[in-house]
């Protein structure tokens, strides 16, 4: 090993590496050291770096290229660094520089297979991390280097290295060793810049993107303007519309509020659009717009009149409250700021009795607006009270919009189909309209997505409804029920004269003179062609009837006038699809004809009973019950079979030995879910025909829930059911004694074609609607 002795120059801020050519600014020290090599070191110096716990064991030897000031007038030197050493002790020297030994360094893996292929790795990163910086020169340079050892101190030039990684690198004399620790912290560096150009690279993006949208944006401002178009409306403008709108107190502070982050918030920001949009709503509701209800009763049943037949209760009940409106006005006595003078009405009826288009006829009257809002399948909660604002796409509910679209604060609206809202995971929408329909609370109603009180006690609402039995009854007791049970066959008559009729030849193109339908067709049409409490059906046939007419008359040799008659109504609707069957369903014993309400109205039931003798060791003195029955009415048919086994002999059962088989009860229409109490007497009626073996009356329908001793209790839907029977041709209906005080809702027509029997006990029931023996070998009911 090689020792020379050199005078030593030790640098504060710089790690000299072999290969490198570095420019040093010569202080005293530095000056000495290198006047020293020149005069007695043939211009060479050992050059280390500056350790401040200890004297560096490593340094180069380096050669002194140039030595003269910088632009600013300081003295300098450039060096180039040779080859690396190991410095020694110290020595003695000429000149004042301090002098010590320099060891030279032999690494023998220095040209091996493995080093020659780390050189080669280390190589690529180094050109891979100049590409990014396109120094093509520098790269050009690093090619031409083949030594691997002075590859290695090309890192003396990196600037992602540190003093301290340079201090390393020159502390390691094995090539090997710094090829490998090289190549690791080249690796880093180059996935830390490929984040970092990543991060550039999308900041730079979004840059470029908010830039191009701005200039977008000035373009599109001054096409709108070329055009003249209405730029988007800013915060002083939304400040200045709700300053000027006439809006309740805490309505305008919470508008106030709300333009106040507006005018803080970004153009850009999604929350300045939640905040116009909210802005936007709150300007459009009429809060202070309301129409002047009209207070002639008389003209106001003239509307009514006019648009409807009969449904007396109804037409009733508006002309009492705008008499109670006239009346209060008159003395002054008008609600101002709390609670209005709104009405809730439930309108309760089978389908085509009118009840959706009463409600336009309403509004007509009171000289209000009409707004409908469609509840049906309704199954989301947020529909009614709206989304919280917090959601993308939230909207005001339901009632809300219907109070815009209305445009003032006293609308009619009709809420139709309440019977079929649903519920599930999403809430209860009937739940939410508990306060909508509480004259005592929605004055303060509160939408989810205003968040600010809304006065609802000015609005009138119609709920319409075909049962009663699906509206929760915390909701059905907020309402002030109104029963349309349907329309008798000299009402239906009427209404297609008065109404259909005309409306249907406007519709076809015809006059009055050119088809003439005949009070008779009409009355067929509505007793053989439909059975129905309302008359959509009778519309749609009258509507048939026309068609027809109208192609006849389209053909040559066509009469200039079509009458339709009896006579010819097969030609234009075929045959009838309705016939009485209630005397042939009742030709046999066990068969006895009920009545019972439906949505769809009131309607006949035929119960059938038989006795089946079963297999020997059979199960008998059982029940079976068929024609998809619910739990209340499989019930009715055990109390009744019950009743009649222990009153056999009162009900003059010679052989009660037939009660012991196997009962079969049927209720034909299996496909219709049925069920409720008011069979019972039915179900009693059947058992005893079918054990006396004689029929029952094919002129008799009953109804009515039977006890175990043969009470008959009151049941509902007396009206819809006496219109059923009066439609099936039935002229003796049995009904509970209790519901005597329901016939005043009976139409005198139907009573006078009906011969309604009040029962108390279903004995004397069964004993009326039986047919009596006809000869002496008969069994006859006790007396």
């Amino acid at each position: 090993m090689t020792t020379t002795q050199l005078p030593v120059l030790f640098l504060n801020d710089l790690v000299v590496l072999p290969g490198m050519v570095v420019p040093i600014e010569l202080d005293e020290t530095a000056r000495a050291a290198i006047d020293t090599a020149r005069s007695s070191a043939d211009d060479t110096l050992l050059v280390a770096p500056r350790l401040e716990d200890r004297y560096a064991a490593y340094g180069v030897v380096a050669s002194i290229v140039q030595v003269g000031r910088l632009a600013g007038g300081e003295p300098a030197a450039v060096l180039r660094a040779e080859r690396r050493v190991r410095i020694g002790s110290g020595v003695a020297g000429p000149g004042t520089a301090l002098w010590v030994e320099a060891h030279e360094i032999e690494d023998p893996d220095a040209d091996t297979d493995e080093v020659r292929k780390l050189a080669a790795d280390y190589k690529s990163l180094v050109i891979a991390t100049l590409q990014r910086r396109d120094a093509w020169q520098v790269i050009d340079t690093v090619n031409r280097v083949t030594d691997p050892s002075a590859l290695a101190d090309l890192a003396g030039y990196a600037p992602y290295l540190d003093d301290e990684h340079k201090r390393q690198l020159l502390e390691t004399p094995s090539v090997r060793e710094r090829l490998s620790t090289l190549i690791g912290w080249t690796k880093d560096h180059i996935a830390e810049v490929e984040v970092n150009d990543k991060i550039a690279g999308d900041v730079r993006e979004g840059m470029e993107k908010s830039q191009r949208e701005f200039l977008l944006r000035q373009q599109l401002n001054a096409i709108r303007k070329e055009l003249g178009e209405d730029e988007p409306e800013g915060a002083q403008d939304y400040r200045t519309r709700v300053e000027e709108a006439d809006l309740p107190e805490d309505v305008r502070k919470a508008a106030l509020r709300e333009v106040g982050k507006l005018e803080r918030a970004s153009d850009q920001s999604p929350e300045s659009g939640y905040i116009r949009t909210w802005l936007d709503v709150i300007l459009e509701l009429p809060w202070d717009t309301k129409t002047v209800d009209s207070t002639d009763v008389a003209a106001a049943r003239a509307v009514l009149d006019a648009d409807h037949h009969g449904l007396e209760d109804v037409k009733d009940r508006i002309v009492e409250y705008l008499a109670i409106r006239g009346r209060r006005a008159q003395r002054g006595l008008e609600v101002v700021g709390g609670r209005g003078s709104g009405a809730v009405l439930a309108l309760v009826g089978p389908p085509g009795v009118g009840k959706t288009s009463l409600g336009q006829s309403v509004a007509r009257a009171l000289g209000r607006k009409f707004v409908r809002v469609a509840l049906g399948g309704v199954r989301d909660e947020a529909e009614i009270r709206g989304h919280r604002r917090t959601y993308v796409g939230a909207l005001p509910g339901r009632i809300v919009r219907a109070i815009t679209e209305a445009g003032s604060m006293n609308p009619v609206v009709l809420l139709d189909e309440i019977d079929k809202v649903g519920s599930d995971y999403r809430g209860d929408p009937s739940a939410a309209l508990l306060e909508v329909l509480d004259p005592a609370q929605n004055h303060t109603f509160r939408d989810h997505y205003l968040e600010v009180d809304l006065d609802l006690s000015d609005v009138v609402f119609l709920a319409t409804a075909n049962v009663l039995e699906t509206i929760p009854q915390p909701l059905l007791d907020r309402m002030e029920l109104v029963s349309l049970d349907g329309y008798t066959e000299d009402d239906k008559i009427a209404i297609a004269r008065g109404y259909l009729l005309p409306k249907q030849l406007e519709l076809a193109a015809l006059r009055s003179d050119e088809v003439e339908v005949t009070d008779g067709a009409l009355r067929e049409i509505a007793a053989d062609y439909t059975r129905e409490p309302g008359v959509r059906q009778l519309e749609r046939l009258l509507a048939k009837a026309l068609r027809k007419a109208v192609t006849k008359l389209s053909a040559e040799q066509a009469p200039e006038t079509l009458v339709i008659t009896t006579g010819n109504l097969r030609d234009y609707l075929g045959r009838p699809r309705f016939t009485p069957e209630a005397h042939e369903r009742t030709s046999v014993p066990g068969v006895a004809t009920g009545l019972a309400v439906t949505g769809m109205g009131g309607d006949v039931l035929f119960i059938e009973a038989n006795a089946v003798e079963g297999p020997a060791g059979s199960n008998r003195g059982g029940l079976t019950l068929t024609g998809q029955l619910g739990d209340v009415m499989k019930e009715s048919a055990q109390i009744a079979l019950s009743y009649v086994r222990a009153h056999a002999i009162e009900l003059g059962i010679a052989d009660p030995s037939v009660l012991d088989r196997q009962i079969h009860i049927h209720v034909p229409a299996g496909a219709i879910p049925k069920d409720g109490p008011s069979a019972g007497v039915t179900m009693v009626t059947a058992l005893t025909s079918m054990a006396l073996g004689r029929p029952v009356r094919s002129d008799v329908g009953m109804t009515g829930e039977v006890t175990l001793n043969g009470r008959v209790l009151p049941i509902g839907g007396v009206k819809q059911k006496l219109l059923a029977a009066q439609r099936a041709g039935l002229t003796t209906v049995f009904l509970p004694k209790r519901n005597e005080p329901d016939l005043d809702d009976v139409p005198a027509d139907v009573l006078s074609a009906i011969d309604v029997r009040l029962s108390t006990d279903v004995a004397e029931l069964v004993r009326q609607a039986i047919e009596p023996g006809s000869t002496a070998g008969e069994t006859t009911l006790a007396a």
